[in-house]
């Protein structure tokens, strides 16, 4: 009889490493396509495509996927983020943007949205702008302790910052109140780090609450709510990765997703360094506590900008995808997958969902057509298109 680990591996290596994916083109005239979502945008229990493009915010409704526009241009910038999520539980969600994008303005740029639907959401909703600071960047909403959901917004630079240095970015989170045209009331998670370009709403631990993994400058760090129970609080900030006590290797980080393996092992994986070409999975200490174990599994991407992770194949273990900007060595753009050859997350196989046809920008990932199989939707900046990436098994 096989022990759980040789079980484990046995399964993984009958597994198929990846399944096939039929292509679908959705929209052949995006702008710049900085930033996806997926969300029930009306209530009908399917998933919908939002996209928050330069000058507008879009949705694409589920099954027929026809574009719906519910913003348009917010600032003379562009926008660049978008975060959705149902907050309020009845079915319908949310949907908050970030705007004003000019990053080597580092005093009076960004700003911060949050849409009000209408009840007709087909038709334009009205947008209320909140507090802000410059180069907003990144957005997420987050469960706390008690069921409620609160917006975690991050800069991509600190005020009056230059090269990357000054002061450290304030990442804010945002509370709505009962009419979201009233005052926001917001607390500072964060005040020391610099160049933190992208988050991920998280489980970490036990206890109800989202916890928040940041990729920045400095390293790679998970941020949890010291006092509990969905009041103002201290957070604390644990690093996962970077420079440890008289190290300089660390170049900083730019992507971040986390997933696990077939042994329940959870690993992060992270773009590196900033708009990188590296891609890395860190796995987590054998003692338990201090810097992860850094992996390099791929250092042949091109402004490698968009991770998504998940199960697939439905192997037990979770894959990576990567989407990639700026023609690589070969010359191509594309969306690259990685996936664990061994229940430890020490080898990892690799291969090709879009090859040339995608200079990624964002993915996204989600059950999109309900037959339990993850799906991916990606846009594309300099190929100006939205796919959508079906999951035909394998």
């Amino acid at each position: 009889m096989l022990h759980a680990p040789a079980l484990a591996a046995l399964l993984l290596a009958l597994s198929p490493a990846f399944p096939s994916f039929r292509q679908v083109t959705i929209d052949s005239k995006v702008g710049i396509g900085y930033g996806l979502a997926i969300a029930d945008v009306d209530g009908d229990k399917l998933q919908d495509i939002l996209l928050v493009d330069k000058d507008v915010v879009a949705w694409y409704r589920n099954p027929a996927w026809d574009r719906r526009v519910i913003a348009g241009k917010l600032t003379a910038d562009d926008h660049v983020c978008i975060a959705a999520r149902d907050i309020d539980g009845d079915g319908k969600c949310e949907v908050a943007v970030g705007a004003a994008w000019k990053p080597s303005d580092t005093v009076s740029s960004g700003s911060v949205h949050y849409l009000v639907a209408p009840s007709d959401r087909l038709l334009p909703w009205q947008p209320v702008e909140l507090h802000r600071e410059p180069t907003v960047h990144r957005m997420r909403w987050i469960q706390d302790a008690k069921g409620g959901f609160d917006l975690v917004v991050s800069p991509l630079h600190g005020r009056g910052n230059q090269n990357g240095a000054g002061d450290g970015i304030k990442l804010l989170l945002y509370r709505k109140p009962a009419d979201p045209k009233g005052p926001w009331t917001t607390e500072l998670m964060d005040g020391d780090l610099h160049v933190t370009h992208n988050l991920e709403p998280v489980q970490w631990d036990e206890d109800p609450e989202d916890e928040v993994l940041l990729a920045a400058k400095e390293g790679v760090f998970v941020l949890d709510r010291a006092s509990g129970g969905g009041a103002p609080g201290k957070w604390k900030r644990t690093a996962l990765g970077g420079n440890g006590p008289g190290e300089t290797a660390f170049q900083g980080s730019s992507e971040v997703r986390t997933g696990k393996l077939s042994g329940g092992k959870r690993f992060v994986v992270t773009v590196e360094p900033f708009h990188g070409n590296k891609v890395v999975v860190y796995l987590p200490p054998g003692a338990g506590s201090g810097l992860w174990t850094r992996r390099e599994i791929d250092d042949t991407l091109a402004e490698a900008h968009a991770v998504g992770v998940g199960d697939f194949a439905r192997s037990g273990s979770d894959q990576i995808l990567v989407g990639w900007r700026r023609k690589d060595k070969s010359g191509k753009v594309g969306i690259r997958w990685y996936a664990p050859r061994d229940p430890e997350g020490k080898e990892w196989e690799r291969g090709s969902l879009d090859d040339d046809t995608m200079a990624c920008e964002d993915i996204a990932i989600a059950d999109l057509t309900g037959d339990g199989k993850l799906d991916a939707v990606a846009a594309g900046r300099d190929t100006h298109n939205l796919k959508l990436y079906v999951n035909e098994g394998g």
